[in-house]
């Protein structure tokens, strides 16, 4: 696995079949945050990340409800920080994020204004 910042709070994941069910998509390593791809994530769900790039999976547990389609952290990260999804840098952190949180607006902004 490499050894990156989103690696850093996520894990590897069984390879046992019932564990490689797909619940979050990341394409880079570097990438701070995944996009859930799973509705009924809940708080304590311990969740499978696909990372694309590297055709790997990494684990993280959600430590909040996440709707399909929104952003989970896949690491610590404090203000300032950059966010990173699909390999592109997407904005900064405006309110702490831990790995497993919920990911939008509340806690990121745009970089561009």
């Amino acid at each position: 696995m490499n050894q990156t910042a989103a690696a850093a709070s996520a894990t590897r994941a069984s390879t046992s079949p019932e564990k490689r069910t797909i619940h979050i998509m990341l394409h880079e390593a570097k990438d701070t945050v995944g996009v859930a791809v799973v509705e009924g994530i809940q708080a304590g769900d311990r969740l499978n990340a696909w990372i694309m790039d590297d055709d790997e999976i990494v684990a993280v547990t959600a430590k909040q409800d996440i709707p399909i389609g929104h952003k989970i952290a896949l690491k610590d990260m404090a203000v300032g920080d950059t966010v990173y999804k699909y390999g592109v840098d997407i904005g900064r952190v405006v309110a702490p994020i831990a790995a497993g949180e919920h990911a939008h607006v509340h806690n990121i902004k745009t970089k561009r204004w």
